[in-house]
């Protein structure tokens, strides 16, 4: 099924951003890349506390399409990134690592900030 306009437009402006980067060998594969708004997967406990989620090439977000911030594409998206080169550390490094300073999200956000 291919993307919305909205879909469309958000995925491509964040990779574009992301391609700037040479974070990995490889530059993001978006070509199974789906954004979708689950707004009632975020009122599940363990979802309360994000705003949108990458799982492999999905990423659901919290919020309508027409409110999606590129910024949250980007951040979600570079998550996309890191499954595609390395799936297994990427979410394992969680359990060892924890939320707020592992290294997949604090390259993430910086990812949104080096791009803006």
């Amino acid at each position: 099924m291919p993307r919305s306009a909205r879909e469309e437009e958000l995925v491509t402006a964040a990779k574009a951003r992301l391609d700037r980067l040479r974070l990995f060998p490889r530059p993001v594969d978006v070509r199974r890349v789906r954004v979708r708004s689950t707004p009632w997967l975020f009122g599940l406990p363990w979802f309360r506390r994000f705003r949108g989620y990458a799982i492999g090439p999905l990423v659901l977000v919290r919020m309508p399409m027409a409110d999606v911030p590129e910024d949250l594409v980007v951040h979600e998206l570079c998550h996309v990134w890191q499954f595609q080169h390395r799936p297994l550390r990427m979410w394992t490094s969680y359990l060892w690592q924890g939320y707020r300073d592992n290294e997949h999200e604090v390259q993430a956000r910086a990812a949104v900030s080096e791009t803006r």
